[in-house]
């Protein structure tokens, strides 16, 4: 339910935070800094101008890092830009979604009113790559291959499970082994980009595992199965999806017993889902790519081929940014179409800071909720 304006308004938030107020459409959104005796935050809420009242949104996603205060303008219907003082360039450019699919679906789930943070990324970067397939059938060794012959390329995303470590399993490393409960709680909150029930354990990738590997500039690998595969397809980030299969369903059933970790039950149970998600390997749409591992090296040939790995050429947004981490405060001047023109702070030409700035919105692409890439930047003249 909403509160009376006259019971919280702008001018007591001004007192209480720094802060920006931004219309879109028949919405005030009011962002700023919370200073109580507790922990600062950062605060949103929503004043309905129609009905004159303030909602409080259900907030997802990670914050901004508190700085001493922002400049903001509305995109267009979906999205706030929010530029932090005090931070490099590449750390400073933040979008809050108020309308955007993801939002919407939120706001079905929770039936309620949900805002979320996603961090602006320059550049687009290279897809993260979806690799599928039944157990036993060797996606972890293509996978662990990769890594080992291109260890600045390619970055692992660590899922999540409720079962428990096999022998040798390291905590964070193969899995990060975590309670019912917890994953429950976290799927519940949206830090989940896909989550499945497998075998009785719940499996997910979170969000924070996609975007930890791809802001070190690596190119993220997510291994999940078929549902969680339907799942990343459905959401919002654009990637490369991969399904191994076996030569033969006999040959799958000898390498699962050749392992030698499962009993008898457990064996069963995964043969029949192993039948179940070589069936749906074929859904139209689902997976870009079908690759069978019949001979580890000459799959593994394949696979290379299809990453287009003889490809070095870089980014030339990624060079942008290896040249402007430097902690230049910006605000924001205008917009006009889907540019928005930077300038530095008036005491940041004292550091050579002169050149102003146009942030490109035209190339916006999907990235894992809470990642906002595709940004492009160019200097454009000096005052």
């Amino acid at each position: 339910m909403g509160e009376e304006a006259v019971e919280f308004s702008v001018e007591k938030v001004a007192e209480d935070c720094k802060q920006s107020t931004v219309d879109v459409g028949d919405r005030t959104y009011v962002i700023g800094r919370s200073d109580d005796d507790s922990k600062s935050s950062i605060i949103i809420k929503i004043l309905e101008k129609l009905t004159q009242t303030w909602v409080v949104p259900t907030v997802l996603g990670t914050q901004p890092t508190l700085t001493e205060s922002q400049s903001a303008i509305p995109v267009n219907d979906e999205k706030i830009l929010i530029i932090e003082k005090g931070v490099p360039l590449n750390e400073s450019i933040w979008f809050l979604e108020i309308d955007t699919p993801f939002v919407k679906q939120q706001r079905k789930i929770k039936g309620t009113e949900v805002v979320s943070w996603s961090k602006g990324v320059i550049g687009v970067g290279q897809k993260p790559v979806v690799i599928s397939g039944p157990s036993g059938v060797g996606k972890g060794t293509l996978i662990a291959k990769l890594m080992k012959d291109y260890p600045s390329k390619f970055g692992f995303s660590v899922s999540h499970t409720t079962r428990s470590p096999r022998e040798k399993e390291i905590d964070g490393v193969h899995y990060h082994f975590t309670e019912r409960s917890k994953i429950e709680k976290d799927i519940s909150e949206g830090k989940f980009l896909e989550f499945a029930h497998v075998h009785g354990n719940i499996y997910g990738t979170s969000i924070e595992a996609v975007e930890s590997v791809t802001d070190e500039g690596k190119r993220c690998i997510l291994d999940i199965d078929v549902q969680g595969a339907r799942s990343v397809r459905a959401s919002s980030l654009e990637a490369i999806f991969i399904f191994v299969c076996p030569p033969s369903f006999e040959e799958l059933e000898k390498r699962l017993r050749a392992r030698g970790t499962e009993t008898e039950e457990q064996i069963q149970k995964r043969l029949k889902n192993a039948r179940a998600e070589l069936d749906q390997s074929n859904s139209p749409g689902l997976f870009d790519h079908l690759l069978v591992n019949d001979d580890l090296e000459t799959c593994y040939e394949n696979l290379k081929q299809l990453l287009s790995l003889d490809d070095d050429q870089e980014d030339s947004d990624d060079l942008f940014i290896k040249d402007g981490k430097q902690t230049t405060n910006y605000c924001i001047v205008s917009k006009h179409d889907s540019e928005i023109l930077l300038q530095p702070e008036p005491n940041e030409a004292k550091n050579g800071a002169t050149s102003l700035l146009a942030l490109d919105l035209s190339s916006l692409s999907g990235g894992a909720p809470g990642r906002t890439r595709g940004l492009k930047i160019r200097s454009i003249n000096s005052f």
